[in-house]
């Protein structure tokens, strides 16, 4: 199996900013326990601070696929109702 690489890009309300940071901060350390975890770094934009983007690396897409569903990823999402002006999601493979 190829390891799979993510970016989700997650776009804030201007005036959620700080809610949708704290929540996915929360995930962060949930996540990498889980298996098949290689990384999951988020990131904010310098210039745009409602751009958050997590990067991360998964053993396979089967696990990463079973950290989809998992309660800490609805529990975000519940916390970010109305809040998320856009979201977009990359799989991504290395080619090089």
């Amino acid at each position: 199996m190829a390891k799979l690489t993510i970016l989700a890009n997650i776009k804030a309300n201007p005036n959620k900013i700080d809610l949708v940071k704290g929540e996915l901060i929360k995930l962060i350390d949930i996540t990498r326990a889980e298996e098949g975890c290689i990384n999951y770094d988020l990131h904010q934009d310098n210039d745009n601070l409602a751009h958050f983007v997590f990067y991360e690396n998964w053993e396979s897409r089967e696990l990463w696929q079973t950290h989809m569903g998992a309660q800490h990823l609805a529990a975000y999402l519940e916390a970010t109702v109305g809040a998320v002006a856009e979201f977009t999601l990359n799989e991504m493979t290395v080619i090089g």
